[in-house]
């Protein structure tokens, strides 16, 4: 099969360096970025970190509103698919790139394929929630990464072309961990930080720039943050526009990082004494590698994180209380030291097998 895949944003590589290696051991694939998350730091070092091949079309489509992002994709999308006439074009998880990549298939009459259907917030106020929802109604294969997404699926009707695959995410995290098990990996981070004696931090989704939410968040930072216990904040360009915009601050006990690459992160979290997130990613990063995770956010797609963390991962949106009273429980500063080495030294984390999966589905349904 000819297929081409379309990426834009840090986890879709992510994504991405688990799936092409299976991918391009058997078929013609063609890799797509749109530029969606533009800078250097955002996205290029992520190529040579995972060992990607640098995009076979590079579209340079950064920057802008949602509307105006996605409408210049289009066109762009578009006539890479008219050149190179796939079979099928792949795309990924919920942002303007998996949305772009979508329509513009659908619109030439490619079958699409969805890594990550079936996710659900539930909240129409996410741009997430929009483009994955579209993505899926228009997709022949959906490869679902957890049970509550086929069932989710199976509410809106959509049933054929569903496949339970498991998470790509987790594939390339069971690569990895071996790699950031020792609390070496920490010091190698030049951040000048021991085990346990941190927290690590990211946000960076769009309603979380608000200036009501950044001043929830700064002060549920500054709470929770002691000269101790620094929060170790790796801060999205956009986010820190934001920040800068509203005139809110932090202080010094919250250290502000520029965003960290793949290996860098999963270390920054491994040995943490907890983590606290926005990101769907990073949130089954910390399921994964069992470290307490404090979700930033009303809602998560990612229900069985929860549920299967024995309490670890805690849903608190911006609540400062209870974000605090959470941390009290999962992470108590004066264990958080002794729990960290203990995780890192028994970590031992399995592949999903979600790759293969794909790749079988695709091959099983020409």
């Amino acid at each position: 099969m000819r297929i081409v895949s379309v990426v834009g944003t840090r986890p879709q590589l992510i994504k991405a360096a688990a799936l092409l290696p299976a991918l391009r051991s058997r078929h013609d694939e063609i890799f797509v970025d749109t530029g969606q998350h533009y800078d250097d730091a955002m996205a290029g070092s992520f190529f040579a970190e995972l060992g990607l091949p640098r995009p076979d079309h590079s579209l340079g489509i950064g920057g802008g509103s949602q509307a105006e992002q996605t409408g210049r994709m289009l066109p762009a999308v578009e006539a890479v698919l008219a050149a190179t006439a796939p079979d099928a074009v792949l795309v990924y998880g919920d942002t303007n790139s998996t949305l772009a990549g979508a329509l513009a298939a659908a619109k030439l009459r490619i079958p699409v394929a969805h890594v990550e259907a079936g996710l659900r917030s539930f909240d129409r106020r996410m741009p997430e929630e929009i483009n994955r929802v579209v993505a899926d109604h228009l997709s022949r294969w959906l490869f679902a990464p957890t049970p509550t997404a086929v069932a989710n699926l199976a509410r809106e009707g959509i049933v054929d072309g569903v496949v339970l695959v498991g998470d790509v995410m987790r594939d390339l995290a069971a690569r990895v961990s071996v790699e950031v098990r020792d609390p070496a990996a920490l010091t190698e981070t030049g951040l000048g930080l021991t085990p346990g004696d941190y927290l690590f931090a990211t946000i960076h989704r769009a309603e979380n720039r608000t200036g009501p939410a950044i001043a929830a968040w700064t002060a549920l930072f500054a709470d929770v943050a002691t000269a101790d216990r620094p929060v170790v904040l790796a801060l999205h360009p956009g986010t820190r526009a934001a920040l800068d915009a509203s005139g809110a601050s932090l202080p010094s006990s919250v250290r502000i990082v520029e965003p960290q690459g793949y290996r860098t992160t999963l270390t920054l979290q491994l040995h943490a004494a907890a983590v606290l997130t926005d990101s769907g990613g990073v949130q089954r990063e910390a399921a994964w590698l069992g470290v307490p995770c404090l979700v930033l956010r009303s809602t998560t797609e990612w229900v069985e994180a929860v549920e299967e963390s024995d309490g670890r991962m805690v849903v608190v949106g911006l609540d400062r209380d209870r974000a605090r009273q959470a941390l009290e429980r999962v992470a108590p500063a004066e264990s958080g030291p002794a729990a960290a080495r203990a995780r890192a030294a028994d970590l031992d984390l399995h592949p999903a097998g979600a790759a293969d999966a794909i790749v079988a589905a695709l091959e099983g349904d020409r």
